[in-house]
C-alpha cells in the first residue's frame, strides 16, 4: 500500500546505519594505528574517510608497500567479518520501497566492499541510487555525497532526510541542509546531542516506520 506522502527521500549510511560493523572496525583500525604510531583511539578519527582519505592524511610517511599491506588487510578483514544488520532496518527500507519513497544509500566503503555487502544482504532493490568513495572527492563531513544522491534522484534537499551515525556523517547531513536522524549504535545519545547537529536521535528502526520521518518534517515545517 503507498503512502499517501511519499515526497521525503530518505539517504542512508551503511556502517553503523544498515550494518552494525562500527565495533569490528574499531577493533582492525584501533590495531593499525597502534602498530603505525597513530595511539589507541585512532578508529574514532577515521571514521566517515575513504581509504584513499585514510592513506593520504594518516599513513602518507610510510612506503607505497606498507599502505598496499593495510589496505589489503582490510580487505582480508572485510571479507571475513560478520557484520548483521541493524535492528529493524531491513523491515523499515523495505516498506519505504513499498510506499513509493525515494531511498538513496551514501557511503564512504569503495565499490568493492559495497558490491560484497549488496551481495550477502540482497540489498540491490532497496536503494534508488548510491553513492560510493568512488563517486565523491570529498569525504563527510563535506555534504557532496549526499548532495550527490539528491541531485540522482531529483529531490529537493528540503525534501530529503539523512540516517547517519557518526559525527563527521551527522555533520554532513547538517551541511547538506537536510533533516538528520542520527542512530546512537556508535556514539551515546548524549555525546550526539551535545553536537547540535540531529534533529532526532534512535536507537535503531524497530517500531520506527515512514510516519515517523513524516512527523519529524512536519514538526519542523511548523504544520
Amino acid at each position: 500500500m503507498k503512502s499517501n506522502y511519499p515526497f521525503l527521500t530518505l539517504l542512508f549510511d551503511l556502517d553503523g546505519v544498515i550494518i552494525d560493523s562500527e565495533p569490528q572496525y574499531d577493533r582492525f583500525w584501533n590495531s593499525q594505528g597502534e602498530s603505525h604510531g597513530h595511539g589507541h583511539n585512532f578508529a574514532g578519527k577515521v571514521k566517515g574517510l575513504t581509504m584513499s582519505q585514510i592513506m593520504s592524511k594518516f599513513f602518507y610517511q610510510f612506503s607505497t608497500d606498507e599502505q598496499n599491506k593495510i589496505i589489503d588487510e582490510c580487505v582480508k578483514f572485510e571479507t571475513a567479518m560478520e557484520c548483521p544488520l541493524i535492528a529493524g532496518a531491513e523491515v523499515f527500507i523495505k516498506n519505504l520501497k513499498l510506499q513509493g519513497v525515494k531511498t538513496g544509500l551514501v557511503t564512504s566503503s569503495d565499490d568493492i566492499k559495497l558490491e560484497r555487502i549488496m551481495e550477502k544482504f540482497d540489498m540491490r532493490s532497496w536503494f534508488d541510487t548510491v553513492v560510493t568513495a568512488n563517486r565523491v572527492t570529498r569525504s563527510k563531513p563535506d555534504p557532496q555525497g549526499y548532495l550527490l544522491a539528491a541531485e540522482d534522484l531529483k529531490s529537493d534537499i528540503k525534501d530529503c532526510m539523512v540516517f547517519e551515525d557518526s559525527f563527521a556523517g551527522i555533520e554532513a547531513g547538517r551541511n547538506a541542509e537536510m533533516k538528520v536522524v542520527a542512530l546512537a549504535t556508535t556514539n551515546s545519545r548524549r555525546a550526539i546531542q551535545a553536537t547540535g547537529n540531529a534533529d532526532l536521535i534512535i536507537d535503531n528502526f524497530v517500531n520506527f516506520d515512514y510516519n515517523d520521518c513524516l512527523r519529524l518534517y512536519n514538526k519542523y515545517l511548523k504544520i
